[in-house]
């Protein structure tokens, strides 16, 4: 029956519902990486620059730096406004119903950009009005995975987002190198967006077919519908009584009646240091502070200004070059997968920053040292530089921001602060688009120097602040936060109170209610969790 269609992924029932809701509402993820990937190339389509770009002093088309920065900016301004709305519209109308909103308003973005003719501000507004649905998704889709994937694939879910955003950056790169014979007539931009439209449609009709988030339906109160949910999920929707839909249930019903005793969360509760959730403005800032470095690791310098980058460089074919780093992208971010759930969050990303920081440096003294205009070693260099950055960025930094906002906040303010740490994102991708212009025209490549700096500051904030979530519940990554002698560089070594290891209950504890009677239940549980607890501050210790 459908109700048992599941598979065994990590020792543990997943439903194909849950694989196909990780499919679907990744597309989300594809549009992101496609909006960002097409813009480098349309910059240089002739048509695109005859009727957007400005007269140059000898008569041909040429970019303004200013002009070209808001053009290729301002769908990040759109995306930070989205990213904030998403909040709102994630909590009222529920997460399914939030991203089909998202995907509308992308369509509607994607229709203005088509029917621009002559006016860049034309075109800009299109590429804003984009980004209003592209952040809204960017909140929603990592959200309601995190919250309806079965723990033991929610890493490798979640991931999956940024998985597909190196998908739609690839796709958007071999689309532009084909449509680049034709790039003299209007339909060569045209198609690249207007594509945009019909790869939008199986996320905005498809996420109606998958359940909704069991724990927004819980946090409504709506429990019957939360443990369907949660069944079919597991494959297990014609047995809900199933010890795992039970265990789903039970301890998410703990730490929703405790947040439920204080009320609703507001915005300015994320930033309050007088809450009864521990560590809330510390997860605030953690989650806007790596969503911000994530940015300024410099990958959208290459994806947003690398085809315009490698042309002055001397490249012969610079579309190419893209359509390379896009492969390499894609590539790795397969591994990023399997390093998210083998090798956690912290590692991962801390070593990922600093082998980035390495190779910007080296792509950054090349550059400024040898012209790679006169120097074909030089670009050379500056090309495979560029490749291993991308590489490192793509298996840990690229997917693992967007796993830690799923997993880092308590479910009473997760959707506001999901949204601020989106929100920081797109200050960044906003920075970056706007800033990379005006730098590189007067510092050229000692912009990498740049980068290179904000790496190193990246992995000193993941090694001081970021504590190790994997294969933990996110209802027991938010009592890791509230240990108050944890230390974030010893925090993978902790175990939730009840638990053997972190995959694992302590099983004797049922057992031994089950024994006892009410009474004795309720004193051997009591006991069972005090040792638990002295079991885990003995091994934060250790």
């Amino acid at each position: 029956m459908l109700g048992r269609m599941s598979v065994k992924i990590n020792g543990a029932d997943c439903g194909f519902e849950a694989l196909l809701l990780g499919a679907t509402t990744s597309i989300g993820g594809f549009l992101f990486g496609y909006d960002t990937g097409q813009i480098s190339a349309l910059l240089l389509f002739k048509d695109f620059m005859n009727r957007f770009a400005q007269d140059g002093p000898n008569g041909e088309k040429e970019w303004d730096s200013i002009i070209q920065s808001t053009l290729v900016s301002l769908m990040s301004i759109g995306c930070l406004i989205g990213a904030l709305s998403g909040a709102y519209t994630a909590d009222w109308w529920g997460r399914r119903k939030s991203m089909s909103f998202g995907v509308f308003v992308f369509i509607i973005g994607n229709i203005i950009q088509i029917t621009a003719m002559q006016s860049w501000v034309h075109m800009m507004i299109g590429r804003l009005v984009a980004g209003l649905g592209v952040g809204n998704l960017s909140v929603g889709v990592p959200m309601f995975q995190s919250e309806s994937s079965p723990r033991e694939i929610r890493g490798a879910v979640v991931a999956s987002y940024q998985l597909m955003i190196t998908f739609g950056i690839l796709v958007s790169n071999i689309i532009n190198y084909g449509v680049r014979n034709i790039e003299e007539s209007d339909a060569s931009w045209r198609i690249v967006i207007g594509l945009g439209i019909f790869f939008s449609l199986p996320l905005g009709l498809g996420i109606m077919v998958v359940p909704e988030s069991p724990r927004w339906l819980a946090s409504r109160g709506r429990w019957e519908d939360a443990r369907l949910a949660f069944g079919r999920l597991r494959g297990l929707k014609d047995d809900l009584q199933n010890p795992l839909v039970e265990d789903d249930i039970n301890e998410m019903r703990e730490i929703l009646e405790k947040e439920q005793q204080v009320g609703t969360g507001g915005w300015l509760e994320c930033f309050s240091t007088k809450t009864d959730v521990p560590k809330v403005l510390y997860r605030t800032l953690l989650g806007i502070g790596i969503h911000f470095l994530q940015q300024w690791t410099g990958v959208n310098y290459f994806f947003y200004y690398g085809a315009t980058i490698f042309d002055s460089a001397g490249v012969d074919d610079p579309i190419l070059v893209q359509l390379i780093l896009g492969a390499v992208n894609v590539a790795m971010t397969f591994y990023g997968l399997y390093v998210v759930e083998k090798y956690g969050r912290r590692w991962p990303l801390f070593l990922g920053a600093l082998w980035q920081c390495a190779w910007l440096l080296v792509f950054a003294s090349v550059g400024t040292g040898l012209n790679p205009e006169n120097n074909s070693t030089s670009g050379i260099v500056m090309i495979v530089s560029a490749c291993m950055f991308i590489a490192s960025f793509a298996g840990t930094w690229g997917p693992m921001a967007w796993v830690v906002i799923g997993e880092t906040f308590p479910l009473r303010t997760r959707a506001k602060q999901a949204s601020l740490s989106t929100a920081g994102n797109w200050l960044g991708n906003f920075l970056i688009g706007f800033l990379t212009p005006i730098a590189t025209s007067g510092i050229s490549y000692a912009y990498g120097f740049v980068f290179a700096g904000t790496n190193l500051a990246a992995a000193l904030l993941v090694w001081f602040f970021l504590y190790e979530s994997r294969t933990l519940s996110l209802e027991n990554v938010d009592l890791m936060y509230g240990q108050p002698d944890l230390k974030p560089w010893t925090s993978h070594r902790w175990v939730p109170p009840g638990y053997v290891t972190r995959k694992e209950r302590d099983t004797s504890h049922f057992r031994n209610m089950s024994v006892s009677g009410p009474a004795g239940g309720a004193k051997k549980s009591d006991d069972r969790s005090d040792d638990a607890v002295a079991g885990s501050t003995l091994a934060e210790k250790v």
